[in-house]
């Protein structure tokens, strides 16, 4: 085989082997809407041409011709949402960036033209990274270790978006819940305001009295108008989770209340088996420990010295004589390792891998402790709820019936069973805010399963139940 031949086909394997790294991201999208398919119920996708976008816009339109439970909130998010739809074309970029990493740069050609008396050169320089050629299976590796770190990544972000929009749903839904019977309570304070204020004007009632409705009349209108900002600012966060347009906005119609609560909690055992099976955080970390244990390597060669080499073939015509020759040969170019020895650039790899090695335990041991966080929120949340569900509302329910039997038995007066009503409008209250803190806690805690822990405030939705408690 000639010198030539021999020439191509080298190029040809590396051109070839140059090509290996590279991204399917139709592949990337299916591996996420597996990886978190009770998140994406394999719905996941980017649109690239204008017919998807119209299906897209088709489909939001038929979610949104019925009320929205939480399930096709998810959905409509997905079809519909310009922000999910630009985190998966950034992370589309990401992916070729990374698998950039793996390429062999392009080789450089240089002709040149040399004419002396009726002598004339033509010269043609090939060059290429010869470092490059050597470490490029050791590169490819460390592209591929990137890119399976971002294809995780990916998944940690859907399942983030995805959690916040279930959790947006909830709060809605509570918001809108807590309105309406704020204006029910609102009405039943008024009515027994005015019932106060004509009591007191025919002499049947004292002024302390009579202020005690007003105040609860007042306290009730409070209570009414703070209900109705709350649900308009969870409706407007929700819409926007969503990516709804104006027009989109005006068409959701969200359910009248929050769903049942489960027969049953969810089993820690089996919770943790779940979450044992694949969690996103630690595949994460390892990846990330992967790929810069991969690259430490190859950057400590590279902080030494580069290398370059060339392929040259050089035609010479001789016009006075008639005659033309061909030469060839190459040159090996190296950076000579002079004023700098590239330690501090070492020192700065030995440190990140350092880095990433820390992170990943500091994930391992951390790991167990955020599912255990979480689903103690997730028990606690259930059993509050339930408790109001089972003892404390039907405990206040039948309050109400026996003292509206002695008002009817005249043992009672009117303004002590709107006392009783006063204490029910507390409990109902609290039990929507238990309710909805379950269903927040719920979501956090399948979050949490894939390895997305999400914070789950416990705390500060009881205190919210207790002040209500006090009105």
């Amino acid at each position: 085989m000639s010198r030539g031949k021999k020439t191509l086909l080298t190029m040809a394997v590396l051109l070839g082997v140059a090509g290996c790294a590279s991204v399917d991201f139709e592949q990337t999208l299916a591996t996420t809407n597996q990886q978190a398919g009770d998140f994406t119920q394999g719905q996941l996708m980017l649109s690239q041409t204008p017919d998807q976008s119209a299906n897209r816009a088709r489909l939001a339109q038929g979610i949104l011709s019925k009320p929205l439970v939480q399930g096709e909130a998810v959905r409509l998010a997905l079809v519909n949402s310009p922000a999910l739809q630009a985190m998966l074309a950034q992370s589309w970029a990401d992916a070729s960036r990374a698998a950039q990493t793996g390429r062999m740069s392009n080789p450089m050609l240089t002709l040149e033209r040399i004419q002396k008396g009726d002598e004339l050169e033509i010269g043609r320089l090939l060059s290429f990274g010869l470092l490059d050629l050597l470490t490029l299976p050791q590169r490819t590796q460390v592209a591929q270790s990137l890119m399976q770190q971002q294809q995780l990544r990916l998944t940690t972000q859907v399942i983030d978006q995805i959690t916040q929009v279930r959790q947006a749903w909830v709060k809605a839904v509570a918001a809108q819940q807590s309105l309406t019977y704020a204006a029910q309570v609102n009405e039943a304070a008024l009515a027994s305001s005015e019932l106060a204020r004509r009591m007191q004007a025919v002499g049947n009632f004292s002024k302390l009295q009579r202020a005690r409705q007003q105040a609860f009349y007042a306290d009730a209108a409070t209570q009414w108008a703070t209900a109705q900002h709350a649900a308009t600012a969870t409706r407007e966060e929700l819409v926007r989770l969503l990516g709804l347009s104006e027009t989109q906005a005006d068409a959701l119609v969200l359910p009248g209340r929050l769903p049942d609560m489960p027969a049953a909690p969810r089993v820690a055992s089996e919770v943790s088996q779940q979450a044992t099976a694949g969690r996103l955080d630690i595949r994460m970390a390892q990846a990330e420990f992967e790929a810069q244990a991969k690259a430490q390597g190859i950057k400590t060669i590279t902080s030494l010295t580069d290398i370059e080499s060339s392929i040259r073939l050089d035609s010479v015509f001789d016009n006075a004589e008639g005659t033309a020759k061909t030469r060839s040969g190459y040159e090996v170019s190296v950076r000579l390792p002079i004023f700098d020895w590239g330690a501090n650039q070492r020192d700065g790899f030995n440190a990140q891998t350092l880095a990433a090695g820390f992170r990943l335990e500091h994930t391992l041991r951390t790991a167990s402790s955020n599912l255990r966080e979480s689903y103690s929120a997730y028990r606690t949340a259930f059993d509050v709820s339930r408790h109001y569900r089972d003892e404390v509302v039907p405990l206040r329910q039948t309050i109400s019936e026996e003292n509206l039997l002695r008002y009817n038995g005249m043992l009672i007066g009117v303004f002590e069973l709107l006392a009783d009503t006063r204490d029910q409008v507390n409990t109902v209250r609290a039990a929507i805010a238990a309710q909805q803190q379950f269903w927040l806690a719920d979501a956090a805690l399948q979050a949490s399963i894939m390895g997305k822990p999400t914070a789950t405030e416990i705390g500060s939705m009881a205190a919210s139940g207790g002040g209500d408690a006090k009105h």
